[in-house]
């Protein structure tokens, strides 16, 4: 397993202070703030570990309250909200210096059989016609500011094979719309929630950049502030992060300083295994 996953796993696996408080480290990716991702996948994790046995994550609703120190571990508080015969809802807040950071409401339930539906995949080439987002980085590496070159550049875990794949730095103005092929590098372990909190971790990397593809920009362009708001996740069904996904996004509106998102997650044999959607702020700055 690669050393990135072995990280990975690591920053995702907390420190248990009590029956309901978690610590969690921080991961340092080159920028003062604490990538959202990591603080929705730890929060789950916290939520998971309270739980009765046999009851997997549906879903969850985060809103991020504060940007998060890079430098600094993360506290989770879990409050029991209610125990039922076949779900159970949690709520945590994540905080740093006596002040919160995130609140998650999350729910679990007992497997279930029932009706099914689901809407189809859409027709597009499988990841192996395309380059990953990675090699793009570094074949532009000289166009990226020496500030984040080496955070741009770096082994990652996750491998992101975008469809629309531009130059982040050259952007040209597009629909609202991504397909992203996702995968970890390397294989992960039999455990469920391992899956769940990845994707969790992974989902909110890339989302939010469908709302400003009509506009010309990307994260790379100057005199941008970009940060999520708030980002929810719905698991439908079974599936493993270490073989590939496919991450459809769109954007149905932008306006007053926020970008909205929504995502449906496949796998290759067709089977939707997850709903995102995400608010961000999207603010033009001087």
């Amino acid at each position: 397993m690669q050393q990135v996953i072995h990280n990975l796993i690591d920053l995702l696996t907390l420190t248990k202070v009590s029956d309901l408080s978690f610590e969690g480290k921080s991961q340092d990716l080159g920028f003062p703030k604490v990538f959202g991702g990591q603080v929705v996948g730890q929060a789950l994790s916290a939520a998971s570990q309270t739980v009765p046995k046999g009851r997997a994550p549906h879903s969850l609703h985060s809103y991020f309250l504060r940007p998060g120190d890079a430098n600094e571990s993360i506290k989770y508080e879990v409050e029991v909200v209610r125990d039922g015969g076949s779900f159970s809802v949690r709520r945590v807040i994540a905080s740093q210096k006596g002040k919160s950071i995130l609140v998650m409401t999350a729910s679990f339930q007992v497997f279930e059989e029932g009706l099914s539906h689901q809407e189809t995949m859409p027709n597009v080439p499988g990841p192996e016609n395309f380059k990953s987002e990675l090699s793009l980085f570094r074949s532009h590496a000289e166009e990226i500011p020496e500030r984040v070159r080496d955070l741009l550049t770096a082994d990652r875990p996750i491998e992101y094979r975008i469809v629309e794949n531009q130059n982040p730095f050259r952007p040209r103005p597009g629909l609202a719309a991504r397909h992203m092929w996702i995968k970890s590098v390397a294989p992960l372990p039999d455990c469920e929630l391992v899956h769940q909190c990845m994707l969790a971790y992974t989902t909110d990397y890339g989302f939010l950049e469908t709302a400003l593809q009509p506009h010309g920009i990307s994260i790379g362009s100057p005199k941008m502030q970009i940060a999520s708001l708030d980002h929810s996740i719905w698991f439908h069904r079974p599936f493993r992060l270490d073989e590939w996904l496919l991450y459809v996004a769109d954007s149905p509106s932008a306006s007053s300083a926020r970008g909205f998102v929504r995502g449906k997650i496949f796998d290759r044999a067709g089977n939707l295994v997850a709903s995102t959607a995400q608010e961000g702020l999207i603010r033009l700055t001087s």
